[in-house]
């Protein structure tokens, strides 16, 4: 299987390659530079490979939850080389990305992933590494207060993700007796994020190019509100 990755939501841009289960990824932490830096990233990718888009079988980007605008690049540039080649396209968590990063580097299981959402807040989601060592999501993806997380059950869970570094007191005493370790210099990235499209396009859970969006859970939260 050949796939492109693109991954924009944070600080950090990132694009992977994905071809049979090998990996090779271009990635920087450059905040507002994400629009210069993907096409690039991807064009270069692709040379080394000696490979064309058309070739490829999918397209996957972090989805989000993240910066407004970084989603909207990873999104726009997922759609432009699917609907170029028709291509569909995979949309894959962004904190499921970073559960996925600290499972590969340090076989942490059980992860706690958590991304500054601003004005007080942070995007939330718990994660459990399945036997095949992909993440799987327990409960809901939500933006919260950090005093209001979703409590885990049972305790060897490990927090990753900025939200750590500006609410880590908030959050450590909200998870009291649960955590085990904390990194919060840890950014989503396009190499995780490939791994997810791969087992989600053998799934089936690829779409159209029209179909590819976005996920801005303050907007999805705003609306149930309403």
């Amino acid at each position: 299987m050949k796939l492109l990755a693109i991954e924009t939501a944070s600080e950090a841009c990132s694009a992977a390659l994905y071809l049979d289960g090998a990996l090779s990824e271009r990635y920087a932490l450059a905040p507002r530079e994400h629009a210069r830096l993907i096409l690039p990233m991807v064009d270069e990718l692709l040379r080394e490979a000696d490979l064309s888009p058309g070739v490829l079988d999918a397209v996957a980007f972090g989805r989000g939850p993240g910066a407004f605008t970084g989603l909207r690049i990873a999104a726009g540039v997922a759609q432009g080389i699917a609907f170029g080649v028709d291509l569909p396209v995979v949309a894959v968590s962004s904190l499921a990305a970073l559960a996925q990063g600290l499972y590969r580097e340090r076989g942490a299981a059980r992860v706690l992933a958590a991304i500054d959402a601003r004005i007080g807040e942070v995007y939330w989601g718990k994660y459990e590494a399945d036997a095949t060592g992909l993440m799987i999501l327990r409960g809901e993806e939500r933006v919260v207060p950090p005093g209001e997380v979703s409590l885990p059950e049972g305790g060897d869970w490990h927090g990753v993700g900025s939200a750590w570094g500006i609410y880590g007191d908030s959050l450590r005493t909200r998870l009291s007796g649960r955590l085990a370790t904390i990194d919060a210099a840890r950014y989503p990235r396009a190499c995780d994020v490939a791994v997810l499209a791969a087992a989600a396009y053998r799934r089936g859970e690829a779409v159209s190019a029209e179909l590819a969006a976005p996920v801005y859970l303050r907007d999805e939260v705003a609306v149930k509100q309403r």
